[in-house]
């Protein structure tokens, strides 16, 4: 595709300009960023409520037109994002080790630059300005495709953190837009290995699932969160009523969100109706399992699908379980290995729900909600990775880089 093609070769010119750039003005440019943002809000605005509106027309609803939504106020939050990422070390230059032969030559690692990162992404025009910040930050150009839902709100976007580089003196494709919203554009961004150093795909488990499949581009996996939440036979109740119910409903179209409830069958007879009385303030629906329906009276009988979906929405799955093992057996085979907690105040059974849990992310006696990179004190986050290789978890700063070996001789040579 001309469109792709092009941009990815005005995107590695300005990946090698970047990749040499100071912290001071890769900062400066993040703050006359952040200042047009707000100076600009009215644009941004504009255009996002035509996107809504046409979303709205076409049938979408719920967690979809909260993620695409922007107000003033997420607006102000999007650019102290940026401010917060100012504040952050500037990884690249970082030397990690250094080491001497013995035949004198010093060897190091250094951390660099991934180069030029691609995103596909869905309507969270957000993830827009995140990716922006983050990559400048660490000297990365980056090529967006953002979902078509998204399309104008992206465009207002990409034109005012454009026009920042602009003044900032540092080059306009540092970030560019895939104008392209058909999927054709998305299959021609996978197949573009001669520019593009990565590719992270940041939505639903289907777009996700596509471009793990069909890229030709390393592809980092993030996203998919069919998270749990245990309580244990030791559990706090006031913690584990807390726990649930903030982890379910705080915001529930996210990918951090519980989407299931596994409780022991030693306190589910006292637990599950205090959960479930907390539950039906938010009116989530319950699918549960025999026992669960029959504790329950409201509870639905839950369906095998139920125990592996992630429903974005104001359902969870609940299931009784005979032991600590048979709950972390049960996460491990339908978790989708992002966040997952134990409710307990046993320091055994917390630390074998640590050790044995597969998952990005491992909490005792806390909500899962807080797999962020903001909470984790990363700044923005780029996507959080749910795979085990470059890059797990909550994606800051240091994983949009990678390292090379520097090597200081005296005339060395091998013998």
């Amino acid at each position: 595709m001309k469109e792709l093609d092009e941009k990815g070769q005005r995107a590695r010119t300005a990946a090698n300009i970047l990749s040499q750039v100071s912290s001071l003005d890769k900062n400066k440019a993040l703050k006359i960023a952040a200042a047009n943002l707000r100076l600009h809000a009215a644009d941004i605005l504009k255009a996002n409520s035509t996107d809504v509106q046409n979303a709205e027309l076409s049938g979408l609803k719920g967690s979809i037109i909260d993620r695409l939504k922007l107000t003033a106020e997420r607006i102000d939050g999007i650019a102290e994002g940026l401010e917060q990422i100012i504040n952050l070390e500037d990884p690249v230059g970082e030397v990690i080790s250094m080491t001497v032969r013995p035949n004198g030559l010093q060897i190091g690692q250094r951390r660099v630059p991934l180069g030029v990162v691609g995103m596909i992404y869905e309507a969270r025009p957000n993830v827009t300005v995140d990716v922006f910040g983050l990559c400048i930050k660490t000297g990365n150009s980056c090529i967006l495709r953002g979902g078509k839902e998204a399309f104008l709100s992206n465009q207002a976007l990409v034109k005012i953190l454009r026009l920042s580089l602009s003044e900032s003196d540092l080059p306009e494709d540092s970030v560019q837009l895939v104008e392209d919203t058909s999927r054709e554009s998305a299959v021609a961004m996978m197949k573009l290995n001669k520019y593009l150093d990565i590719l992270i795909p940041r939505g639903g488990a289907g777009l996700i699932k596509t471009v793990v499949e069909n890229s030709t581009v390393p592809v980092i996996e993030t996203g998919v969160g069919n998270c749990h939440i245990y309580v244990d036979s030791q559990a706090d109740p006031d913690k584990a009523v807390a726990i649930s119910f903030n982890a379910k409903t705080h915001r529930p179209g996210v990918c951090n969100a519980a989407e299931s409830l596994l409780i022991h069958e030693s306190v589910a007879s006292v637990m599950l109706p205090l959960i479930g009385k907390k539950l039906q303030e938010k009116n989530v629906e319950i699918r549960g399992d025999e026992t669960v329906c029959r504790i329950l009276d409201y509870a639905v009988p839950a369906s095998e699908e139920d125990w592996g979906t992630e429903y974005l929405d104001y359902i969870i799955s609940a299931k009784v379980v005979g032991s600590l093992d048979e709950a972390i057996n049960h996460i491990n085979h339908y978790g989708t290995k992002h966040s997952e907690a134990i409710v307990t105040e046993n320091y055994t059974n917390a630390q074998k729900f640590l050790n044995r849990v597969d998952a990005a992310a491992v909490y005792v006696n806390a909500s899962t909600r807080f797999t962020d990179g903001y909470e984790f004190g990363f700044g923005a986050e780029i996507g959080i990775s749910t795979q085990k290789l470059h890059a797990r978890g909550p994606m800051g700063l240091k994983a949009l880089t990678s390292t090379k070996y520097i090597i200081y001789g005296d005339g060395q040579i091998r013998e």
